[in-house]
């Protein structure tokens, strides 16, 4: 089965080289120059990946994520390409609901590699998760503590928490977290640091915890209020 792919960029170079590398391989794609029109296909249209630009003439591409997850209620993953690398660019991205963010310039089997991890993620067949007082069904990415009301999550920290409750009480290595999110074992330490604070700054704001403890130089573990440990700051 293809792959449906829709990729938003201006710059023509690179949209032509995007669509000669992958188009010779498993991907049914689309193009948008803009990010109008791009919202009028994914209004339209359904994709399994949105390889997004972020600099895009009219609406830019924060903004058309914004857009999607808000208006058209749309939870496609989407990889930001852009030559705006700093950390504050990132974390911009990812709360509006990125899912990964690739930054310019990039190998071409870099962006494959990434393209096939957000799009392997399933769906099916997955129940309601728990640790403790903190709930979490993958079906509606939503997560709730104590019965309070449910927090719809988005991009990677979706993954990062199921992970989380899955192998809870024990720790989650930066690998194994690496590999849900893109599928190998040595992603960019840096942005892996910044799904986790975006994680925890969304736990903190609906739930009063950040709930996710760094273990020094192995990874992240669940750490929930009630089991008596204090909470670690990144």
């Amino acid at each position: 089965m293809q792959t449906r792919l829709l990729i938003v960029e201006d710059q023509t170079a690179l949209a032509e080289n995007l669509f000669e590398f992958l188009g010779e391989t498993h991907y049914a794609l689309d193009f948008a120059a803009d990010g109008l029109t791009a919202l009028h296909l994914l209004s339209s249209r359904t994709y399994d990946v949105v390889v997004l630009d972020v600099m895009l003439p009219g609406l830019t591409g924060f903004e058309l994520c914004k857009r999607m997850r808000q208006d058209l209620n749309c939870s496609t993953p989407i990889i930001f390409m852009t030559a705006k690398g700093d950390l504050p660019d990132k974390e911009e991205g990812f709360e509006l609901g990125g899912d990964d963010y690739l930054v310019k310039p990039f190998a071409l089997r870099e962006l494959q590699l990434r393209i096939d991890a957000l799009s392997r993620r399933g769906t099916a067949g997955n129940a309601g998760l728990t640790a403790g007082d903190l709930s979490y069904n993958p079906d509606t990415l939503q997560a709730s503590y104590r019965g309070l009301h449910a927090v719809e999550l988005s991009g990677a920290s979706c993954r990062i928490l199921e992970l989380l409750i899955r192998s809870y009480p024990k720790f989650v290595s930066h690998e194994e977290l690496s590999n849900v999110i893109w599928g190998i074992d040595d992603g960019d330490t840096h942005t892996l640091r910044t799904h986790v604070y975006t994680l925890r700054k969304t736990l903190q704001k609906e739930f009063g915890h950040s709930m996710v403890r760094s273990i020094h130089g192995r990874g992240y573990r669940l750490e929930l209020p009630h089991s008596g440990g204090g909470e670690v700051a990144q």
